[in-house]
């Protein structure tokens, strides 16, 4: 969808309501102000990708601003990484400002509202403080302190800032309405007295302004047209407009333009938590190796993961913006990543968990490079030399000694494919004293046109790379582990989050480069760790080929009628798939996953001779087509080889005017 034909969302209908009546679009200007106490996770980038989107397309200029007003959590090592993020992520800031930038002429507009009447110092503890203020339902009381002359407020003020008092012996509030509906409204905190030093002012300041006070008047400062937040800000616009119109009138001469605030929903995403400072106690006990684990839900850990800027930006484009707050299910970020390397990372082949193939009728010492296409969807990709020996390695999953005719890989007395080579035939195993099965033996056909369903990956022993694997799970086993009042969120934490396997990979693997991303056939998509050196080769696991967790979500209730579900199990499985098939475009969302889930299940159950009739499915009957494409997915990871039906099948899907279709094609 081009940009001319995108439907405006609710914040750009504002913004064009404003240019029509008489805001002229040289004026527009947004920032992405965040607080340098921590490292940005995926929930900012919603609002990165809001406010800089905005102004690509105004080409207007966007502040990166520091709201750095508590010197007690923020430090240099934030600020670097913020700036590091964003960029990577591929915007450009026109400033790169400071709240600190500030602080003098905060201070003296805090001493003309003493002036004025609209500011006060209280000297009350804030225990004291908390029980005046009173309750969303009950009205606050002033305190004793609320009607000092303005000579004691501006000699204590100008006391606190020369470090007479101690913390917490003073506070300066805004004089407002203790009795306010609006809670933020009674009396809220302006200043407070810090004796911390501040990572870029040093120890100049002793006073530090509170958010609230700071952060609009930043925005005036910096004449930002359209001030965006998220929607916890909401409750805050009041007071935000208080504070900018008293001070509009010291500065309207010089600074004209009062800023709007508009909030939008904040992201959410399912098994993640968000807050950094619970982000922080992760690191900060150990649970995770920093900030830029790649099971972090930050940037940077997201980056160190394998993902790409514009897989987070295609993600964040498709949650889009709301006004109600909503839980994204994270497949949506796993799809958007899997879709972007598809196109994007080079096909290589890796053994996890090996197991010796000896191909008994392949000559002793002789050696064949064999060409392998780099990406099949990429014709500038071109293509690589793998070398094939008598030897080899192959997963261990990939061979049963007996199996049904449903498992399309390596079992004895039938054939497979080796990607990129020969066709194999199983024969016999060597087992050792506790009878696990230590060699597999087969014999070669070069006969490479025969049709056979399974394709197996494989590496030469004699020239594989040993290389550490880390696969990685989910941080969380809990959907929200942070919702749960009278559970702590470290109560979900996934004890196997993170599985280290000493695994075998092609020798085109010698030469990589930190971040180097890769598509381990039949595997998922890997990318070379910072922790990897020459002599030690790292891949991190970015994500599967297709939805694991789908299965594993919990299976829709039984109805009470008993009678239903029993006739249903005896039915067919592709006959259940078929039905879950009619009804799955019609369904919402969340009963949408949960046919998928279904779905992936029973075809565990079906053969490529039960599906391969609807490949021919009627073009209007999309949710067949959908659920085929779903049960496909999982018997090609069971091994089934592509052929003509299946690639027409999946090429016809990616050209279909359905989304849910496309998407279920682009996995494949």
């Amino acid at each position: 969808m081009s940009e001319e034909t995108k439907s405006l969302n609710f914040i750009e209908h504002i913004i064009e309501e404003d240019i029509q009546n008489g805001l002229s679009k040289d004026k527009l200007r947004f920032r992405f102000p965040p607080e340098p106490n921590g490292y940005l996770h995926i929930g900012h980038t919603k609002a990165i990708g809001i406010s800089f989107g905005l102004g690509e397309k105004y080409k207007a200029p966007v502040n990166l601003r520091f709201d750095d007003t508590n010197p007690a959590k923020e430090e240099q090592e934030y600020v670097d990484a913020i700036k590091r993020d964003i960029a990577w992520l591929g915007y450009e800031w026109a400033n790169e400002l400071y709240s600190s930038d500030y602080f003098q002429t905060l201070y003296e507009w805090a001493v003309q509202l003493i002036k004025d009447g609209k500011a006060y110092v209280d000297s009350q503890t804030s225990e004291a403080m908390a029980e005046q203020k009173g309750t969303p339902t009950q009205p606050g009381v002033d305190g004793p302190y609320r009607n000092r002359s303005v000579e004691d407020n501006l000699n204590l003020f100008e006391r606190m800032k020369n470090g007479e008092f101690e913390e917490g012996e003073h506070i300066l509030r805004a004089k407002i309405d203790m009795q306010h509906p609006n809670m933020l409204m009674r009396d809220p905190l302006m200043y407070r007295i810090l004796k911390k030093h501040h990572h870029r002012t040093g120890n100049d300041w002793c006073i530090y302004p509170m958010y609230d006070w700071t952060h609009g008047e930043s925005d005036y400062i910096e004449q930002i047209s359209h001030s965006l937040c998220s929607l916890e800000f909401k409750p805050h616009r009041e007071l935000y407009n208080w504070f900018k119109e008293h001070v509009y009138g010291y500065a309207s001469k010089e600074l004209p333009m009062l800023p709007k605030q508009r909030e939008f929903a904040r992201l959410n995403l399912s098994f993640t938590i968000m807050s950094k400072r619970k982000l922080l106690k992760l690191v900060e006990q150990g649970i995770v190796s920093g900030w830029d684990d790649p099971r972090m839900p930050t940037i940077s850990g997201l980056r160190r993961r394998g993902y790409t800027p514009n897989a987070i930006r295609h993600f964040i484009e498709r949650v889009g913006v709301a006004k109600r707050e909503n839980v994204i299910d994270v497949s949506l970020l796993e799809f958007c990543i899997r879709e972007d390397l598809n196109k994007s990372a080079p096909r290589v082949m890796a053994v996890l968990d090996p197991i010796k193939l000896i191909v008994t009728n392949y000559p002793e010492g002789k050696e064949e490079w064999l060409e392998a296409e780099n990406n099949p969807g990429d014709e500038t990709a071109g293509s690589r030399q793998v070398p094939f020996t008598r030897e080899l390695y192959i997963e261990r999953a990939d061979f049963k000694e007996e199996a049904s005719s449903k498992f399309f890989r390596l079992k004895l007395g039938s054939e497979v494919r080796l990607k990129n080579a020969y066709i194999i035939k199983g024969e016999h195993v060597v087992k050792d004293a506790n009878g696990n099965i230590t060699e597999i033996h087969c014999t070669y056909s070069t006969d490479t046109e025969k049709k056979v369903k399974g394709t197996l990956h494989w590496v030469s022993i004699k020239h594989a790379i040993k290389a550490e694997v880390r696969e990685y799970d989910r941080l969380f086993m809990d959907e929200a582990p942070d919702s749960h009042q009278d559970r702590d969120f470290m109560e979900f934490i996934n004890p196997n989050s993170l599985k280290t396997i000493e695994a075998f990979v092609e020798p085109s693997l010698a030469d990589v480069s930190i971040g180097d991303r890769f598509q381990f056939q039949r595997l998922g998509y890997f990318n070379v760790d910072d922790d990897s050196t020459p002599e030690h080769l790292v891949f991190n696991k970015t994500v599967g080929l297709r939805d694991s967790w789908a299965k594993q979500k919990p299976k829709p209730q039984q109805n009470q009628n008993h009678n239903k579900p029993q006739q249903q199990k005896q039915r067919p499985a592709i006959e259940v798939i078929k039905q879950l098939g009619k009804k799955y475009t019609n369904l919402p969302e969340a009963k949408q996953e949960k046919s998928k889930a279904e779905i992936l299940k029973l075809a565990e159950e079906v053969s490529y001779d039960d599906l391969q009739p609807l490949f021919n499915t009627a073009t209007k009957k999309v949710g067949t087509r959908i659920a085929t494409m779903i049960a496909l997915g999982v018997l090609l990871k069971n091994g089934l080889q592509r052929n003509d039906d299946i690639n027409s099948f999946i090429a016809k899907a990616l050209e279909d005017k359905n989304e849910l279709l496309v998407n279920e094609a682009s996995a494949l």
